[in-house]
């Protein structure tokens, strides 16, 4: 395949491509922060069900959120598959994360 370089294209393209990345960078940096903030509240969720020996998982709900979400993603114009691929990838790492939190709370002596 034979590419034209950026820097061969005139002002205007190159300007225009590099907003447009700007804003995808911004954007990226955006779902980052709104990930991060996801997992401390997953975390404490965890360590609620840790405390009271709650499943890891919970598949009731996790059928509520993937509708909820593929319908969501179809308001928004996105492709519910891939909203759903992407939820079931956070809800693994969720899990896990619950699970490491289950054992370590496990570890620790009883009061």
């Amino acid at each position: 395949m034979n590419e034209t370089p950026v820097t061969a294209v005139p002002d205007e393209a190159r300007d225009a491509l590099l907003e447009l990345r700007r804003s995808i960078d911004n954007i990226d940096a955006a779902l980052v922060y709104l990930l991060a903030e996801r997992f401390r509240h997953t975390q404490a969720v965890g360590r609620l069900k840790a405390r009271y020996q709650m499943p890891p998982a919970d598949t009731a709900r996790e059928a509520q959120q993937v509708e909820r979400l593929r319908a969501l993603a179809r308001s928004a114009n996105l492709d519910p598959d891939f909203a759903e691929k992407f939820l079931a990838f956070i809800i693994k790492e969720v899990i896990r994360h619950h699970e490491a939190i289950a054992r370590h709370a496990d570890d620790r002596p009883q009061t």
